[in-house]
């Protein structure tokens, strides 16, 4: 398997993101779109691309915060604060990353997926909200609220979105609210909802993070993947 860092800017600003690919594999092949979670590029969202681009995937770890690394704690919300409240800029960055991978030469540009944990859920969501041409965009305890709601009519991939029952951070009233918005817009949607599992249940390392209601749970890390692979297989099996 082939990892390289790749660098792009927007609007001058340096970002640096993480390609996967296996270059043993002949042809080209779906690409997918990891969004890493708030608190930066890391292990967590590079070890995912890994793993697509086992299973035969292109997978480019995009980078949201620049420089290509996690923020300091103390940092995260004063960086996520402002971008939560910016729909036009959270499209694009995750245009930017969505372009670096669309530009891969192995990448087979009418099967594309965007996925993404914690606001990198949201990232990925808010990509379909602004048309970007997907065919899969899948969410794990990714915040589901936006500022533009009537925005999902312009959704045109499938969706699915893996959420903890014990989130403190996506509540049930979110979850209303979102499935309101996307049976108004119209969209081929799913939500499933894991019992027992808190806000970052994919992450390994969550636990350090000593925060009430972020927690990892094993089986629902597990489970959701399946979910998301079931999907993939769908929608890029029709194109």
């Amino acid at each position: 398997m082939h990892t390289e860092d790749i660098e792009y800017t927007v609007d001058g600003a340096r970002f640096v993101g993480h390609l996967a690919v296996d270059t043993d594999r002949v042809g080209i092949r779906p690409g997918v779109l990891v969004c890493h979670e708030g608190p930066g590029l890391g292990d967590h969202a590079k070890d995912v691309a890994d793993r697509l681009a086992d299973l035969g995937y292109v997978a480019f770890a995009l980078d949201y915060h620049g420089d290509g690394k996690p923020l300091p704690r103390d940092q995260v919300m004063n960086r996520l604060g402002p971008l939560m409240a910016d729909a036009d800029r959270i499209r694009q960055l995750g245009a930017a990353g969505l372009d670096v991978l669309r530009q891969h030469a192995l990448t087979d540009t009418s099967r594309i997926a965007a996925i993404g944990y914690c606001f990198g859920g949201t990232m990925a969501l808010e990509l379909g909200r602004g048309g970007a041409e997907l065919q899969v965009i899948v969410g794990f305890h990714s915040g589901l609220a936006t500022a533009r709601p009537l925005d999902a009519a312009n959704i045109s991939a499938s969706v699915l979105v893996c959420i903890g029952s014990e989130d403190p951070i996506i509540p049930p009233e979110q979850r209303l609210a979102f499935e309101q918005e996307m049976r108004a817009g119209g969209v081929d949607w799913r939500m499933n909802l894991y019992g027992n599992a808190a806000h970052s249940f994919t992450n390994p390392l969550a636990d350090t993070f000593a925060r009430p209601g972020i927690a990892y749970h094993e089986p629902s890390d597990r489970r959701s993947w399946r979910a998301m692979l079931d999907l993939f297989d769908e929608r890029f099996a029709t194109v």
